[in-house]
């Protein structure tokens, strides 16, 4: 294991969830909604692997278009098909 990798996993150990600002968005927005002690860490768990499954897709566009980057584009082209199969997996 280099270095560099060691370091960053260590970062990511420190980093915690953000517990206090969920719970108050959840009051705020659905006051009526109940959720068990850990509900807040499963929800940020959730957008988290949307957002690396985002990060994924848009990087397989921006691949497939033969750029080095990742463009809005690439970010909004991958967004429309995942939020299709959200829905599409609800039904």
């Amino acid at each position: 294991m280099a270095l560099s990798t060691i370091v960053s996993q260590k970062k990511q150990i420190k980093r915690k969830a953000p517990r206090g600002f969920l719970k108050r968005v959840f009051k705020r927005q659905k006051p009526q909604l109940r959720l068990e002690k850990s509900g807040d860490l499963l929800v940020h768990l959730n957008c988290l692997l949307f957002v690396h499954r985002l990060a994924e897709e848009s990087r397989t566009n921006a691949c497939e278009s033969k750029c080095r980057v990742i463009n809005k584009e690439h970010v909004l082209a991958a967004a429309k098909v995942k939020s299709r199969f959200l829905f599409l997996s609800k039904n």
